[in-house]
């Protein structure tokens, strides 16, 4: 078995290595801050201490939720459906996804062409795993924006600040039609 796969593949990836463009100085990367993710509204309890009926409780509540919402602007019917989970995702650095599937792809070529071709294999894998690899690349920074825009659009840890005053309010309003609140 000859080295010329090996050199084919080591050509291959050096030439798309030589397109990718180089990465800002360390010094611009951004790295991941903890983010509030959506909070999760903990239903206030309440307790009839007068007596009052279920219904009585229902209408109580209804109205006292209408209220906090008012007086809050944080409404948890309102939160929105789709906030990211934890933090956003950091867009890739500058041509790793092209680097990344350009040296997968010249050693799966390799190993997959016929004995005697290995390095045309070698480029032919080089090629298609730079393409799927910067393909990779523009997804991942495209949802790195959409994470940034959700993220912008829900308000980040002013969200978690409104929940506590809306459930401060909520109690607030039944312990004053008389519930016991928790």
């Amino acid at each position: 078995m000859s080295k010329s796969w090996l050199v084919a593949a080591l050509m291959g990836s050096l030439s798309v290595a030589a397109c990718v463009e180089e990465p800002p100085p360390r010094q611009y990367y951004r790295h991941a801050q903890p983010v509030a993710s959506a909070p999760r509204f903990q239903e206030v309890i309440a307790y009839p201490a007068r007596g009052q009926s279920a219904e009585q409780l229902d209408r109580d509540r209804y109205d006292c939720h209408r209220w906090a919402a008012q007086q809050t602007g944080f409404d948890p019917v309102q939160m929105p459906a789709s906030a990211p989970s934890g933090p956003p995702s950091q867009a890739p650095i500058p041509g790793s996804g092209v680097t990344v599937g350009a040296l997968a792809g010249a050693v799966l070529g390799s190993i997959i062409a016929p004995r005697g071709s290995e390095g045309g294999g070698a480029i032919i894998g080089a090629i298609t795993g730079g393409a799927v690899g910067a393909a990779t690349e523009n997804a991942e920074r495209a949802q790195a924006e959409r994470d940034r825009a959700v993220l912008a659009s829900t308000g980040g840890g002013q969200q978690a600040e409104r929940s506590g005053a809306y459930r401060r309010a909520l109690s607030a309003c039944l312990e004053g039609r008389g519930y016991s609140v928790k």
